[in-house]
């Protein structure tokens, strides 16, 4: 098939580059013209394991184009796949204008059937309103889909290629037909193909990005009574997640979830609600324990140096929302600096891919170093943000001996509590025990 895919932030390119595996000719179109000749020149311009194997094969293979012409991006396509940006408004809803801006250009250019599909996290009724922007401009027969993205970043190629389902929303046979097709290759080992009308498609990303939420959210409550109760929050987590009804993922204890999805999905949900005057209220509860949670170390960080941080140096460990992304949208860690560095302290930080767009966002308040080691060098404490695999069996005998002091602040539970006792060091983590070297 003939595919545009209007978009190259983190979805669009998955998406366009995945298509293009399975045999697809799709042209990407973006208005970053900077971002679009480095893409046709072959530099991948996001960071995803997997990615840029496929994004060269296809590129070369001339199966993926980049274009910053709408008119020519869409050319002869068949289907039209909208990958825009849905930033949350000062009130939690989620902004369509990007959508809602291409839908209306789109129509003039649209020479045959064409099928536009909604894969942008959207609320309940972009359809409809998508559909009325084109069918104001054109005369041709066309049909918009509602088709919700779950790809988890880190991770996104295997669940681009080998999807749990794939959720379709479209009331027209004629379209469903299409979208199964296009779509075979991808689900050929039994998983499903969820048809459904396009408004319960739209709520359904929203569902399950807020359930996962709410699960994060209520174990990290269950943590944080675990600590006053004297309880073990793995134990505690173990005896649950055997439960088929619950399952063992997403109960995880930590400093709060990040990243451009589970924060503006929860957030847009509530505001969806709000709206047509349903007051959700599970949903605002996990948005205030999130944002507690985000800086639950602080506190203590603040008694076990009695006050005064004026001049202690924090080696942070990860700066991504989380593990395997240069992704630092709503990151933990960066809430946490923030609370440092104005309480006086000084940071040293080491993250494998996201450096750079600290950088970006910080400059130079803090350092930023090569190595763990070198970020744990002559400081007063090690401050874990990010899960990366790398940081779960450091050599503790070279850490030891570049830390002043050998103190650990770990917002992800990454060690065992036995071993921390052994190594002599003092160390806070989230649910369980305190241990004092």
């Amino acid at each position: 098939m003939k595919i545009a895919v209007v978009g190259t932030g983190y979805v669009g390119l998955v998406t366009g580059t995945c298509f293009s595996e399975t045999g697809n000719t799709v042209t990407c179109i973006d208005i970053d013209a900077e971002k679009v000749k480095k893409l046709n020149s072959g530099k991948i311009t996001i960071y995803e394991p997997g990615l840029e194997l496929l994004f060269e094969r296809n590129l070369k293979q001339g199966r993926l184009f980049f274009t910053t012409d709408l008119k020519q991006g869409i050319a002869d396509a068949q289907i039209i796949f909208l990958a825009l940006p849905t930033p949350p408004g000062e009130d939690g809803s989620a902004d369509l204008k990007y959508i809602l801006g291409v839908a209306k250009d789109l129509g003039p250019l649209l020479k045959d059937y064409t099928i536009i599909v909604d894969k942008s996290t959207v609320p309940v009724g972009t359809a409809d309103r998508v559909k009325e922007k084109i069918a104001a401009g054109t005369k041709v027969e066309f049909d918009v889909v509602s088709n919700p993205e779950f790809l988890r970043e880190g991770v996104a190629v295997d669940d681009f290629m080998k999807p749990e389902r794939v959720v379709i929303g479209t009331s027209s046979a004629r379209a469903k037909k299409i979208m199964e097709t296009l779509y075979a290759p991808f689900v050929r080992q039994g998983n499903p193909l969820v048809f459904m009308d396009e408004r319960s498609a739209e709520l359904t990303k929203y569902a399950a990005n807020s359930f996962l939420a709410t699960k994060i959210s209520f174990m990290n409550e269950i943590a944080n009574l675990c600590e006053l109760v004297g309880a073990d929050v793995d134990s505690v987590r173990k005896g649950i997640g055997t439960d088929s009804r619950i399952g063992k993922r997403f109960l995880f204890p930590g400093i709060g979830y990040g990243g451009s999805c589970f924060p503006k999905d929860v957030q847009a949900l509530a505001k969806s609600s709000s709206d047509v005057k349903y007051d959700f209220r599970i949903l605002e509860a996990v948005m205030e324990v999130n944002a507690d949670q985000k800086t639950k170390l602080i506190p203590r960080i603040k008694d076990f140096y009695k006050g005064n941080l004026k001049g202690k140096v924090f080696a942070f460990w990860g700066l991504s929302f989380k593990p395997h992304t240069d992704d630092i949208r709503e990151a933990p860690a960066l809430y946490n600096i923030e609370e440092l560095l104005r309480a006086g302290a000084i940071v040293k930080a080491h993250d494998p891919e996201s450096m750079e767009n600290v950088k970006q966002l910080m400059g130079d308040k803090i350092e930023f170093t090569e190595t763990p080691y070198d970020a744990a060098k002559d400081a007063d404490a090690i401050f874990i943000a990010t899960e990366w695999p790398e940081f779960r069996t450091p050599d503790f005998e070279r850490l030891s001996a570049g830390l002043k002091h050998k103190v650990i602040f770990d917002g992800r539970n990454l060690y065992d509590l036995t071993q921390m006792k052994e190594l002599g060091y003092t160390y806070f983590s989230i649910g369980r025990e305190t241990i004092y070297g």
